[in-house]
C-alpha cells in the first residue's frame, strides 16, 4: 500500500505543476511536471511488477 499512497503523492504533485505550467506559463513548472510523470512511471511499473509477482506466487 506504500507504493499506491506514493502514487497518489505523485499524482497530487503533477497536478499542481500541471497548472503552474499550463495556466501561469512556469517554464520551471513544466520540468518538474516531467519529473513527476517521470517518477510516476517508475512507481506505477514497481507496483505492476509487484501485483504481478503476487497474483503468481499464488497459483
Amino acid at each position: 500500500m506504500d507504493k499506491i499512497a506514493e502514487l497518489k503523492a505523485l499524482v497530487e504533485t503533477a497536478e499542481k505543476e500541471g497548472a503552474a505550467f499550463y495556466e501561469k506559463n512556469n517554464k520551471a513548472a513544466g520540468t518538474r511536471l516531467r519529473n513527476a510523470l517521470q517518477q510516476i512511471k517508475v512507481v506505477a511499473s514497481d507496483l505492476r511488477k509487484d501485483v504481478t509477482e503476487k497474483k503468481n506466487a499464488a497459483k
